[in-house]
C-alpha cells in the first residue's frame, strides 16, 4: 500500500508536536536493519519459550494465510524481521526515532512480563510495541484502523485487545526518559559497529529529548487515566447486574 493512501492523525496525548523529525530514508533503513537485528538475537539467544495467548500468531493470525506448522520452532531470519518492521514503517511514515523506541517498549515488555520473543509470538509483539511507540512518539500518531488497513486481515478488535494488554504488562510505564533512549541509541549504534552495518541515524538534541519525554510522559498519564476510568465503568456495569440479579431473586 501506498504511505499516501493512509489518514494520518494528530496525536491526542498532547498539543506538543515535533518540528524536527523528518529523517532521511536511509537514516530509516538503517536503524531499522539494527533494531531488527536486536530483535533477532533477542529470539535467537532466548533459553526458553515463555508466551502469551494474547501474542500467538497461531492463535491470533495476521493474514488469512495458513500458518505453517513449524510456526513456533524455526527461528526468523533477520531479514524476514527487517522486512516486517520495514513494510510497517514505511507505510505509517514512522520516522527512525520511534524505531528506537519501539525497542525500548519490546524489552521492557520482555522483563514486566517475564516472557520471551520466539518464533510463535515475534510478528505480533513487534507490532505491539509498534503500535504504542507511533502512537506515543510520532507527532502524527496512526491509528489502529490504519494498521489494519496496512495488515488486510487483522481486526481493530484484535489491534485494540492486543494494546490494552501491552499496556497492562507494561504496567501502563510508556515513559522514555532522555538517558533511556541515549542508552539505547549508542547500544544500536555499537551493534551496528559489530555487524559492519551503517548507522547514521543523529543523537537527539537536548531539546527535541525533552520534548519527545514529556510527550511520553503526558501520553502515560493520559492512558492510566483510561485506564481507571474504564475499570469505574466495569465495576458500575458488574454492579449494575448484581442488582438485577438481586431484583430477580426477590421477584
Amino acid at each position: 500500500m501506498s504511505p499516501g493512501l493512509l489518514t494520518k492523525k494528530y496525536s491526542s496525548c498532547s498539543t506538543i508536536f515535533i518540528d524536527d523529525s523528518t529523517v532521511s530514508q536511509p537514516n530509516l533503513k538503517s536503524t531499522i536493519k539494527c533494531v531488527a537485528l536486536a530483535i533477532y538475537y533477542h529470539i535467537k539467544n532466548r533459553d526458553s519459550n515463555r508466551s502469551l495467548e494474547i501474542f500467538d500468531e497461531k492463535k491470533h493470525p495476521l493474514s488469512r494465510e495458513k500458518v505453517p506448522d513449524d510456526y513456533s520452532v524455526v527461528d526468523p531470519e533477520h531479514k524476514l524481521i527487517y522486512r516486517f518492521i520495514r513494510t510497517l514503517f514505511s507505510s505509517a511514515q514512522l520516522t527512525a526515532e520511534c524505531a528506537i523506541v519501539t525497542l525500548v517498549y519490546l524489552e521492557r515488555l520482555l522483563t514486566y512480563a517475564e516472557m520471551d520473543i520466539c518464533p510463535c509470538n515475534w510478528k505480533r509483539i513487534v507490532l505491539g510495541a509498534i503500535l504504542l511507540a507511533s502512537k506515543v512518539w510520532d507527532d502524527q500518531a496512526v491509528w489502529n484502523v490504519d494498521y489494519c488497513q496496512i495488515l488486510k486481515d487483522i481486526t481493530v478488535e484484535d489491534m485494540n485487545e492486543m494494546e490494552r494488554h501491552f499496556l497492562e504488562l507494561l504496567q501502563f510505564n510508556i515513559n522514555v526518559p532522555a538517558s533511556v533512549y541515549a542508552k539505547y541509541y549508542f547500544d544500536l549504534r555499537s551493534l551496528a559497529d559489530d555487524n559492519n552495518l551503517s548507522f547514521p541515524l543523529e543523537p537527539l538534541s537536548n531539546k527535541r529529548a525533552q520534548k519527545l519525554e514529556a510527550i511520553s510522559r503526558l501520553c502515560e498519564d493520559k492512558y492510566k487515566d483510561l485506564s481507571k476510568a474504564a475499570m469505574r465503568r466495569s465495576i458500575s456495569a458488574d454492579n449494575l447486574v448484581g442488582i438485577k440479579n438481586s431484583q430477580a431473586v426477590l421477584s
